[in-house]
Formats: C-alpha cells, structure tokens, sequence
C-alpha cells in the first residue's frame, strides 16, 4: 500500500481520483478547505486534511512518506479569474509552487499536476500538439502554464518526477454548473433538467474536446504507474475530436437562447493524443454522445 495525497479530493475530478485510489487500496490523503463543495464528495475512506494549498507550513507534515502526489486544487474558473487575478494567482501559482516545495523536501518519487487545454488560447493548427505555441487569453490560464513551468524547473533543478495533464474540457458527474465553456455539458444539463433554455455564447459555433471525467481518472493512474520518467512533460489528456456548442445543445435537446459574448476564451480546442499514447499508453475510452445519453438520465432523477 502507498501513501498518496491529492489536493482538492472534494472537487469535481479530484473526489473521483480519490474515489479509484481508494478502491486501489491505497492509503489517500486528501487536502482540501472544502469552501467549494461543503465536503459532500469526500470519500470517508480517505484521510482528510483541512488545509489550504497556500499555507506551506500548515501543508508541508501531510507529505512525509508520500510516494505519489496528484495536484489539482485550483480556482478553475476563466471569468472570475480576469476580475480577481490576485486571488486567482494566490492558489494557483504560490498554492503550486508550495505543493512542489512539500513534494520535493518529502521526496515523493513523482507528482502530477493537472494543468488545462486553457494554456493554448487560440491557435491554427489542429489538433493542438503540446510543442505549439502557447497562448493564454485569461490570468487561469497564464496560471497553469506557470505551474507547469514550475513543474519543469523542479524536475530540471531538484531531480522530482513531474508530469502536468492538460485537461480538454472535463464533464461526468459531480461537474459543476457555473463557469465557462470547461463545464458547458453541465451547465447545459442543468439548465434542460430545470426546463430553461440553454445558453449559447454568442453564436454556438465555438468547438471543445470534451473528455469524460473516468478517462481523465485513468491517465492519471497512468501517469502514476508509468514506467517512463517523467521530467516536466506536458501531456494532452483529449479525446481528438472536436464538438460545437450547438452540437451539444443538439445531443441533449430542448430550447436554447443567445447571450452576449464573453472575454478570453477561445474558439476552438483538439486533442493531439500522439504523446499521451507514448507515455502513458493511454487513450480515451468514452464518446460524448453516449455519455450525454447517460447523464440526462441521472439529471432527470
């Protein structure tokens, strides 16, 4: 049995992670202020930690015999974090930097931060590989690019396994449904399980590579079992396909109203797969239209 920490297993992803590690067998220890969720997906079978990511001391002990660290406490959102940059920064990139700090003077063997497709901002080429050039629209975004720039600098600087998973557009249960197009399915859902019309911004035409939570679980677990050392690699974690917004609203049916356009965020979003696949040897296993068939059934209960 191996000791691992996950920083945010309350959140969407991370109480998922926590969920299959558990079910592992391993001994989980979860940091999380839980100010988002109120706790109610954290997995009683886990040990928790009520702290915060920016406060090294208060952090620092939990990492003490840990072999792997999953990072994935964050403030997630692309418009909040263009009005509050300061507090944006304050979890994403000091939270990073003391979460790297912990790992390293622990001497965990690996850590894998989850990063977003949000770090590549509008581009031309598709699918997006991750030698493209990055260009972030919003202060979420510059905030992951740093955080992975810090990942590369700690396995460059001080010999700690990194690895950072550029996550395209993540749904499934537990998803929230307020934010940007990160979580378009479920605010969609909730919008059509609650009889309103969805949302489109502005015209529907923007496209995303919608990745089903359980196939993030597994890259992930991925990351943690690979084989390969990992020193700062930057891995896509997308299906390769792309879907419009329409199509979305399409797949899950019911009335749809315009809305004014927002700032910083771009219009379209597809997964190379090419280096998930040599590294980790994964590859996604579960098709947005399927999947949205099943969550309109859970929705509707």
């Amino acid at each position: 049995m191996s000791k691992l920490v996950v920083t945010g297993g309350d959140g969407f992803i991370g109480s998922h992670l926590v969920d299959a590690l558990v079910e592992r067998g391993d001994e989980v220890h979860i940091i999380d202020t839980c100010i988002a969720n109120g706790g109610k997906n954290l997995n009683k079978k886990a040990i928790h930690h009520d702290a915060d990511i920016r406060d090294f001391s208060a952090i620092r002990p939990i990492f003490n015999q840990a072999r792997f660290v999953f990072h994935l406490a964050a403030l997630p959102r692309i418009q909040p974090s263009i009005e509050n940059p300061s507090e944006y920064h304050d979890t994403n990139v000091t939270g990073t930097l003391n979460v790297l700090r912990a790992s390293r003077d622990a001497k965990v063997k690996r850590v894998i931060f989850s990063s977003s497709s949000s770090v590549y901002g509008d581009q031309t080429l598709f699918p997006m590989k991750e030698s493209a050039p990055i260009k972030p629209k919003n202060p979420y975004a510059a905030q992951k690019l740093m955080g992975e720039i810090y990942c590369s600098l700690f396995s460059s600087l001080y010999g700690l396994e990194t690895a950072s998973l550029r996550y395209f557009n993540v749904y499934g249960l537990r998803q929230p449904h307020e934010g940007a197009y990160a979580v378009l399915v479920g605010i969609f859902l909730k919008q059509w399980s609650e009889g309103k019309p969805m949302t489109i911004v502005p015209d529907g035409k923007q496209s995303r590579d919608f990745t089903h939570v359980s196939d993030v679980i597994r890259a992930n677990i991925f990351a943690m079992e690979s084989d390969r050392v990992l020193t700062g690699d930057s891995i896509n974690i997308g299906t390769g396909k792309e879907y419009s917004v329409l199509e979305v609203a399409g797949m899950i049916g019911g009335d749809t109203v315009y809305i004014q356009p927002r700032s910083g965020e771009a219009m379209r979003s597809k997964a190379d797969r090419t280096r998930a696949k040599e590294l980790l040897r994964w590859e996604p296993l579960i098709e947005l239209p399927l999947a949205i068939a099943e969550l309109k059934s859970a929705y509707k209960k």
